[in-house]
């Protein structure tokens, strides 16, 4: 069933990729229009810069702080026995459309080179006139054996806008849990995330901007850009929490608990921020990329550093190790003093970096690092570089050959060892490519 379905998979992508060539056309001769001194920018970042003293690295140390145990029992004892990915999935009412059913706009904002194998634009509900927009995806491929449950299973992060609509609303964060188990119609479904207080006695919505998330094992971290110290949140899969009273409001109401209107909302469980201080161009890294590299032993975390696109700032490459405890399933690897130390640490010269990967071929001398980055209008599309100690390469698209053939808008990317494909996502559309297939466009 398995290779059937695989087969009918590649089929459909070639299908995909047919449709979408017109568009990919089109968005070449549009970068056309870059001119070279534009382009070279940030064009030639060149190699990764291995940093090793003690004062680069110590800015990368974390501090875990953990939610009690009893502030999650007390908020669970009052809401009702937490839910899993497989509840939430039972009742989607939302459905993705194939690439071919997405409108001009919407495909328009896919990369020129590669062309994805598949393409799905969101209900029109959350794409319409609203302040939602995603920026971050993950999926069961980051998990043990890539399924959750009996599913295959996307998370695709949103965050509503800080400026506009309701002022109760702005800046909160939400996960589309998707259903993809049938790549011809996946349905998703809504969860709030939110952070408990009061001892659990009550809850409040998460106000930060989930620029991207990792899923390992049975929890889910995502970046924290607004507020506090805090740089990561920690979220249990396991411990999703039904809401009761569908009002505007967030947290505890008279009759139950509410969420602004959404059934299913997901208590973080724990958080991590650095011991140097808040996140500054000066300081520590403001972190806009996570992903996870199962090719290490142990897994570990990657993540990428802010930067202005088109600057002249550098940014910074870092990576840190999971725990192998089996008491701290999907937890960062701490020391007695509950510290976290990063395994490695790079600058690059690529600017405006929105996604990262980090992924060693099987007898491959070196790690590649691919970074997605924003162009420097902060606009349009952006591009895509493999780099590693000794290099860097892009696509190459348009008569003056831009590097500006990524995604428009592109979010994070997630790589799924099981399929092969990088999941990443551009300001309108959810898309997969085979690591294969970009690392052919990156030559």
């Amino acid at each position: 069933m398995k290779q059937r379905g695989r087969h009918r998979r590649r089929r459909r992508g070639t299908a995909l990729r047919a449709v979408l060539t017109g568009t990919a056309l089109a968005l070449t001769a549009a970068a056309t229009l870059i001119s070279t001194s534009q382009a070279q920018v940030t064009e030639r970042p060149g190699a990764l810069k291995p940093l090793t003293s003690p004062a680069d690295t110590g800015l990368l140390r974390l501090r875990e702080q953990l939610v009690p145990a009893r502030t999650l029992d007390t908020l669970a004892a009052s809401m009702g026995r937490p839910v899993g990915v497989d509840t939430v999935l039972r009742s989607a009412d939302r459905t993705l459309r194939e690439g071919p059913g997405c409108d001009d706009a919407d495909r328009a904002s896919l990369p020129v080179s590669p062309s994805p194998a598949r393409a799905y634009c969101w209900d029109p509900a959350d794409t319409g006139a609203t302040d939602w927009r995603p920026a971050s995806v993950t999926t069961s491929g980051d998990a043990d054996d890539g399924v959750r449950g009996t599913h295959q299973v996307l998370l695709s992060g949103w965050t509503h806008s800080t400026r506009t609509g309701p002022s109760a609303e702005r800046g909160l964060a939400r996960v589309a849990v998707v259903n993809a188990d049938d790549p011809d119609r996946p349905t998703y479904r809504w969860v709030l995330l939110v952070v408990p207080v009061d001892g659990g006695r009550d809850y409040r919505g998460l106000a930060s901007r989930v620029s991207s998330m990792v899923w390992y094992q049975d929890k889910l971290l995502v970046t924290a850009r607004r507020g506090g110290s805090a740089v990561l949140y920690v979220y249990d899969l396991d411990r999703i929490q039904r809401t009761t009273v569908d009002g505007p409001a967030i947290g505890r109401v008279p009759g139950g608990w509410s969420a602004d209107g959404y059934g299913y909302v997901m208590p973080a469980i724990g958080s991590y921020s650095y011991t140097a201080g808040r996140c500054s161009a000066t300081g520590a890294p403001c972190p806009s990329a996570l992903a996870l590299d199962s090719g290490t032993a142990p897994a570990s975390l990657v993540a990428a550093e802010w930067t202005s696109p088109g600057g002249e700032r550098p940014a910074r490459l870092w990576r840190y190790a999971f725990s192998t405890d089996p008491r701290r399933a999907g937890l960062l690897a701490t020391n007695a003093e509950g510290r976290v130390d990063a395994m490695e640490e790079y600058r690059t010269k690529v600017t405006g970096i929105r996604g990262v990967l980090s992924y060693r071929e099987t007898g491959a001398p070196r790690t590649s690092w691919y970074v997605g980055r924003l162009p420097g209008s902060q606009d349009g599309h952006g591009g895509l570089w493999r780099q590693d100690t000794r290099g860097a390469k892009a696509a190459e698209c348009g008569a003056d050959a831009t590097h500006r053939c990524w995604a428009e808008s592109a979010g994070s990317l997630s790589y799924g060892r099981q399929t092969g494909e990088v999941w990443s996502l551009s300001d309108r559309m959810l898309f997969a490519v085979p690591l294969a297939e970009l690392d052919r466009s990156l030559g």
